[in-house]
């Protein structure tokens, strides 16, 4: 591979932005994307790509380079050094390069790939939390895996067209999918591919959502004419997988503390068909009074700390703080408390988050049950995902049935 200057300045100064300015690295690298129209697919592919490995594997690149931030321009041009010398690319010659101390390299990096902080390039702190709750072996598996690029996979819109029709019409277009056993809606790609540009996607046909989330829509049992509750919607691709499972009957509210999300949704509910679907945005206790006993079905996708969708986003781990798992496992009962209040007698509550910690899934769905608001409801199944064992993303669900009395 050879190194084009255009597009490494592009990913230094990507890193400025999402290591210096704290921005989100998938905004960051949507605007690169769009800095010089001659590119082609390999050259956005190469600055997307070469900004979420470095992102990704920052501490360890760091420690290589014996760079300490807040990484200045030349820091992070050693940090590129160390990228490009462990990936095989020979080093150009250009004075940000000079003095690269290639085999030192390699050396530090046998020796570091040793302790696993290092290796798997994260914050003493997650590693510790990940030990403490999953043990040596497990945590050791799955924080690897979290490292691993993701597949893009599809969730193909049952209310526009089926899985095998769409598979041939994204055939037509080169992309290739496969079928997973035992997710029903979902398409893997074999190959990356920019599936935003297609017809298909602009005509509803499909939506990108991991095969993980997409059990989650499952697990709630919906059936067509329910009325359903998505407590925490955000911009909604759980809420529009319950409304093709109604088949477009009965009702879904989507709810979240953010209209900024809610009005996403709608874009998003127009372009997939939907209209079966309410929005209110939780801005006082009034919208959830409003419904209390009055759901079939709760959806609460609760708040979490993200540790099972790392592979996604890169950058959290560097953005997350200790006192941040505190806190939001404190909201996460205070809403599981305050939203199973909706489901009426005889319904269903499933609580849901993307993280592979068990103090945010079972020992939360434990603690509501042993309270005075979860004694009318009882345990009938939970699921907990890890991505070293299902190569998707860390989820967990935990299905729970109010009872009729």
């Amino acid at each position: 591979m050879r190194l084009h200057r255009n597009l490494c300045f592009a990913v230094i100064d990507g890193l400025t932005l999402i290591f210096n300015e704290g921005n989100y690295a998938d905004k960051v690298i949507q605007q690169l994307l769009k800095r010089d129209k001659r590119w082609g697919s390999r050259d956005r592919a190469f600055v997307a790509e070469t900004t979420y490995d470095i992102v990704r594997w920052k501490r360890l690149y760091a420690e290589i380079a014996e760079v300490k931030e807040p990484f200045d321009r030349d820091n992070l041009w050693r940090m590129f050094a160390v990228w490009a010398t462990l990936k095989g690319i020979k080093l150009p010659d250009w004075k940000y390069f000079e003095g690269t101390p290639t085999r030192k390299i390699k050396g530090r990096f046998d020796e570091l790939s040793k302790t696993r902080k290092f290796r798997e390039s994260i914050p003493d702190w997650i590693d510790i939390i990940g030990l403490e709750e999953l043990g040596e072996a497990t945590w050791t598996k799955e924080i690897a895996m979290q490292n691993e690029q993701a597949d893009v996979i599809l969730r193909v819109n049952t209310l526009k067209t089926t899985k095998e029709k769409l598979q041939n019409i994204l055939f037509d277009l080169n992309i290739e999918t496969e079928f997973i056993k035992g997710y029903p809606s979902a398409l893997k790609l074999t190959e990356r591919a920019n599936v935003f540009v297609t017809d298909a996607f602009k005509q509803g046909f499909f939506e990108v959502q991991d095969a993980s989330s997409q059990l989650v829509a499952d697990f709630l049992d919906v059936k067509p004419g329910m009325k359903v509750v998505d407590t925490c919607a955000g911009a909604g691709g759980k809420t529009l997988h319950i409304a093709a499972l109604m088949q477009n009957k009965g009702q879904v509210i989507a709810m979240d503390i953010y209209e900024s999300k809610l009005k996403k949704l709608k874009i998003r509910a127009k372009r997939n068909g939907v209209h079966n679907f309410d929005l209110r945005v939780i801005d006082s206790t009034k919208p959830i009074k409003k419904l209390h006993g009055k759901a079939d079905r709760v959806l609460i996708d609760a708040p979490c700390s993200g540790l099972g969708v790392l592979r996604r986003n890169p950058d959290a781990k560097w953005k997350l703080q200790p006192e941040f798992i505190d806190k939001i496992r404190v909201t996460q009962q205070e809403v599981l408390q305050q939203y199973s209040k909706m489901v009426k007698p005889g319904g269903k509550l499933v609580y849901a988050t993307c993280s592979v910690l068990p103090s945010e899934n079972q020992n939360q769905v434990h603690k509501f049950l042993t309270s005075e608001s979860g004694k009318e409801f009882t345990f009938v199944k939970d699921k907990k995902v890890l991505a070293h064992e299902s190569g998707f993303d860390g989820f967990y669900m935990a299905l729970l049935e109010k009872s009729t009395k």
